[in-house]
This record gives C-alpha cells, sequence and structure tokens, in this order.
C-alpha cells in the first residue's frame, strides 16, 4: 500500500497561526492584569493606612484617659515604632476623675495582621501596669516597597511633606504615583 499523504504532526502554517492567536490573546490580557495588580496594592494602601491612623488613633484616646503617660504635648506617640514598641498602660482604676475614659477593649478586627492590640500581661509588683502594642509592625508601603512612611506632627501644616519631629499625628505613602482614581497617592 501506497500512502500518498501522511497525516502526522502539523503544519508551519498551523503553527504560525496558533501563535499569532496567543500573541493577541496576551495583548488583551495584560493591561487588564497590570490593572488588576494595580488595583490590589491601592487596597493594602489603604487598608496599612487605616490600620496605622487607628493605632495612633487609640494611642491618643488612651493618653486622654490618663492611662497612658504622655511623651509629647499634643499626647500622639512619638514615632511609630513606640506604637510597636510598646507602652505601659495603667489599669482603669487608676485613671484619674474627670478624665476621657479609655476604650475597655481595643479596635475591632479587620482581619488583616494588625487585628488587635497585644497586651502582654502585667509583670508582679507592677500595681496592675500592663504593657500594650498598638501594632504588631509597621507595614511596608505597597507602592514604594520600602518601610518608610511619610509622617506628620500636629504642629505640622496639613499639606506638609516635612515632618515636624514633635509626635506622629498622620501617616502617609511618599509613593509619587497617581491611583486608578486619577487621586495621588500621597493625598490618601
Amino acid at each position: 500500500m501506497l500512502r500518498l499523504h501522511d497525516k502526522r504532526g502539523i503544519t508551519l502554517i498551523e503553527l504560525v497561526v496558533v501563535m499569532a492567536v496567543l500573541s493577541v490573546l496576551a495583548a488583551v490580557a495584560m493591561p487588564t492584569l497590570k490593572v488588576s495588580v494595580k488595583r490590589g496594592k491601592e487596597v493594602e494602601l489603604r487598608r496599612d493606612l487605616r490600620t496605622m491612623r487607628d493605632a495612633v488613633d487609640m494611642y491618643k484616646k488612651y493618653v486622654d484617659a490618663g492611662r497612658i503617660t504622655k511623651e509629647t504635648d499634643s499626647g500622639y506617640p512619638k514615632t511609630l515604632d513606640v506604637l510597636v514598641d510598646g507602652v505601659e498602660v495603667k489599669p482603669a482604676a487608676a485613671v484619674q476623675p474627670g478624665a476621657q475614659p479609655a476604650p475597655a477593649t481595643p479596635p475591632p478586627s479587620n482581619g488583616g495582621w494588625d487585628d488587635k492590640m497585644i497586651g502582654e500581661g502585667t509583670s508582679p509588683g507592677s500595681g496592675g501596669v500592663t504593657k500594650m502594642r498598638f501594632l504588631r509592625k509597621v507595614p511596608v508601603d505597597p507602592m514604594t516597597g520600602k518601610n518608610e512612611w511619610g509622617m506628620r506632627s500636629n504642629q505640622d501644616e496639613p499639606d506638609s511633606e516635612i515632618w515636624g519631629s514633635e509626635d506622629v499625628f498622620d501617616v502617609y505613602s511618599q509613593s509619587d504615583g497617581i491611583a486608578l482614581d486619577g487621586s495621588k497617592y500621597k493625598d490618601w
């Protein structure tokens, strides 16, 4: 038997057509993938900023209630590291009359690594003083990839990009990038 046509393998034309189709699909999918990655980083940035701002606010509430000794005139933490390292918190019973009440429990969980303040317990003879941390760690800025944040002091101008070093009143990203909604990351 003589075979005139052998049907094994693929032709060069078929290979070129398949490569062209794959190239078109990749070209269409790439911008969508880039937007998806950027959106994920933006969500992470918003979460990290909210977490740090909540920790600063909770620290201030404890200072206002007299449960944390003031380190600054404003009552805000001196640095973000203070929130990570922890501070001694007096029991509610030891608070001076007339002070603002501090929350009895940590802020509600948001499902992240920063889900609650960490009480480290009391030491014998400490009079009930507890060491409390408000952050587990200072997060990495997803836009810059660095563990560096812009900070504003309570005495700084609202749009200042130079930290006065008196305290930490606010934090922001140091990225010069533009968000998907057209705003600057620095303005969040």
